[in-house]
């Protein structure tokens, strides 16, 4: 496929860093680049769905929202990593917490993502209910975490399909079954694109609310407040 891609409206990959920091929502995509990189240029704005790519301590680092649910981060990711030349995807999140000692703006790193999505299947054959992101790419992750000081926790999480359940208590057996410590709705799609690409790939989340204890943060707070988890990522794609 020649670029631009259907999603992707950029022309020139040189433009695009081989790493790219990515959010669910495109206006915090925007955010991040407005706080954190210097000489930005806009490199997507197809929908709404924001890119951006700047300085970090002067290394070349994209972000670029992915919107929500797998489909849309397959869609978004596959386009990265196919044609625009793209190795590491870092997203960056937010995520409902299944434990009761996994509290409000904790950071998360994926170990791995247990899905009922058939994403994986239908995309490359993929048949497993578990899938792993890059030992790589969390390495450096957990390494730059450490290195500003960050405390974060690498554990199973949940990559749901569905936000608003019938059967809320659905997460107790989820918990229980299958070890997931947190939900979220794009990591199992994005691990899945890696795998079937040889690419890399890691999900970093921070706690927004929990589904135990029904603390929750605001939609401004997850927008602007999740300032751990968005430094442990840049220090991780330079």
């Amino acid at each position: 496929m020649p670029i631009p891609t259907p999603h992707i409206e950029l022309s020139d990959i040189s433009q695009i860093a081989k790493t790219v920091i990515m959010p669910g929502d495109p206006l915090r995509a925007k955010l991040i680049a407005d706080s954190y990189l210097s000489n930005v240029i806009q490199i997507n704005s197809v929908r709404n769905m924001l890119g951006y790519t700047g300085e970090y301590k002067g290394h070349k680092v994209s972000v670029m929202g992915s919107g929500m649910g797998m489909p849309s981060m397959g869609i978004y990711s596959y386009e990265l990593y196919s044609f625009y030349g793209v190795e590491n995807i870092i997203r960056v999140g937010s995520a409902g917490s299944y434990s009761a000692d996994l509290g409000l703006y904790e950071v998360v790193l994926a170990k791995d993502a247990w899905s009922e999505s058939s994403y994986a299947k239908v995309q490359g054959g993929y048949d497993k209910p578990f899938i792993e992101p890059s030992d790589a790419l969390n390495a450096r992750i957990l390494a730059a975490a450490s290195s500003i000081n960050t405390p974060v926790r690498e554990l199973r999480i949940h990559s749901s399909d569905v936000f608003y359940r019938e059967r809320f208590e659905d997460y107790i057996d989820i918990n229980r079954e299958y070890g997931c410590a947190c939900v979220e709705m794009e990591a199992f799609a994005l691990f899945a694109n890696a795998k079937a690409l040889n690419k890399h790939a890691a999900c970093l989340l921070t706690i927004s609310d929990s589904l135990v204890t029904h603390e929750a943060t605001t939609s401004e707070e997850r927008q602007n407040s999740f300032t751990k988890m968005l430094q442990i990522a840049l220090e991780a794609s330079i």
